[in-house]
């Protein structure tokens, strides 16, 4: 929810000051902060590359872009949500546990 709130009212939009200037000149993905988060959290390069091709050319608006990116914000958060509440003593420990590295595996290789 709070992913959605900000997004929608706070993100920077590449778009036009109106519908009509942004369906006419189209988007600027290069300043638009949700398809900065989008390139970074869409995994689908095809998709993404879709998305940019259709706001640059004014068919979809900065709403679509602020949509997508809440639905995808919203499973991350939502994941790390579940494997926080997984997280027990014997997890912990195992993570906290130091580990010993062996860099020099093959001594013979260094020569």
């Amino acid at each position: 929810m709070f992913a959605k709130i900000r997004s929608n009212k706070y993100a920077f939009s590449g778009g036009g000051a109106t519908v009509e200037e942004h369906k006419e000149k189209g988007g600027n993905c290069d300043i638009d902060i949700s398809f900065q988060y989008l390139r970074f959290f869409l995994e689908d390069d095809e998709k993404l590359e879709k998305i940019r091709k259709d706001y640059t050319s004014g068919e979809l608006l900065t709403g679509f872009l602020k949509k997508e990116l809440i639905t995808i914000l919203q499973k991350v958060v939502a994941d790390h949500q579940q494997k926080r509440k997984e997280i027990n003593d014997t997890v912990l420990k195992q993570f906290m546990t130091p580990k010993k590295f062996n860099f020099l595996a093959n001594k013979s290789e260094t020569k």
